[in-house]
This record gives C-alpha cells, sequence and structure tokens, in this order.
C-alpha cells in the first residue's frame, strides 16, 4: 500500500500560518462582540483598545494570504503582525494588572466614586436629570473563567501568536 506524504514548503507554511490567523482574529472579533451585544458584557475603555490590533492583524494576515503576493512581502507582513500582537500583549498585561490592582488604571477607565443612590423622589429627579452612561470599569473583569479575565487570555493569545509570527518570519528569511 503507497502511502503519500504532505509537505508544506515554507511559501507554504507562511501561506497557512496567515490564514490562520485570519481566521484567530475573526474568531477574536466575533467572540468580543457576541460578549457583548449578545451576553451583555459591556467593555472597558481598555477592552475596547485591545480590539483594534485585533483588526489589524486581520487586515494584515488577508494580505499576507493572498497568493500573488511574494515571499519577502509575505514575510515582512508577518514581522508587522508580531509587532502588532506584541503591542496587544503589552496592552493587555497591563489591562491584567489594573484587574489584579497592582497598579492604577487610566483616568478614562471609570475609576471614581459612583454617585449615592436616590432616597427621594427629587434625589431621582436630580440623578435623572444629569444622569451620564456608565463607563463599565477596568479594574472590574466582566468576565472569568478559572480566575483569568478575557484581558488574560488575550494577553496569553498574543503571546504566542506573536511568538510564532516572528519565528516564521525569521525562519523562512
Amino acid at each position: 500500500m503507497m502511502t503519500s506524504r504532505v509537505s508544506l514548503a515554507p511559501f507554504d507554511r507562511v501561506r497557512a500560518l496567515a490564514l490562520a490567523l485570519l481566521l484567530v482574529a475573526g474568531g477574536v472579533l466575533l467572540g468580543v462582540v457576541y460578549a457583548q451585544v449578545g451576553l451583555g458584557i459591556e467593555p472597558c475603555i481598555l477592552c475596547l483598545v485591545q480590539r483594534g490590533p485585533w483588526v489589524a492583524v486581520a487586515v494584515l494576515a488577508a494580505l499576507a494570504f493572498q497568493p500573488t503576493l511574494s515571499d519577502l512581502w509575505r514575510r515582512r507582513l508577518l514581522g508587522a503582525i508580531a509587532v502588532v500582537l506584541g503591542v496587544n500583549m503589552v496592552v493587555a498585561g497591563y489591562h491584567v494588572g489594573v484587574e489584579a490592582h497592582w497598579w492604577a488604571g487610566t483616568a478614562a477607565c471609570g475609576a471614581g466614586p459612583k454617585p449615592p443612590a436616590a432616597t427621594s423622589l427629587s434625589d431621582l429627579r436630580a440623578a435623572l436629570a444629569q444622569a451620564k452612561p456608565e463607563t463599565p470599569r477596568c479594574d472590574e473583569p466582566g468576565w472569568t473563567l478559572g480566575g483569568i479575565s478575557f484581558a488574560g487570555y488575550n494577553f496569553g493569545l498574543c503571546l504566542i501568536l506573536a511568538a510564532v509570527s516572528a519565528g516564521v518570519a525569521r525562519r523562512t528569511a
């Protein structure tokens, strides 16, 4: 019986990684939109900042997946993806530190005292007259699994994918 062996050339490996990165980035973005819209988990400002790099990864990966692109440009795009993921990893790490109360968040993180509860009808009217939408606090995770928040999982995922992207971009050079 004859067995066939599938071997991916470096060019094919780079395109396969680009496709995988595109699918992961799309999955992450769909997941956070579902968490927000479907599950009602409101993102804080740091959560919103962490979405931008995933959009950039999706665009760069889609470009790197194009069959007519030269191997040199494909490697450059993978290197750029590694940098974008590294930046997102730093933001996610900062967010994890804010959640763990290792340091304070930014002024936009919703820190500050919450207004007192209304105790009379006039207090309620006054509160409604100056009502502002409350920004979710960055130091209170909206969701955790095994004690790890979205920011923690984002940190780990970015670390792994940045290392793989950088490694493949260097190896194929």
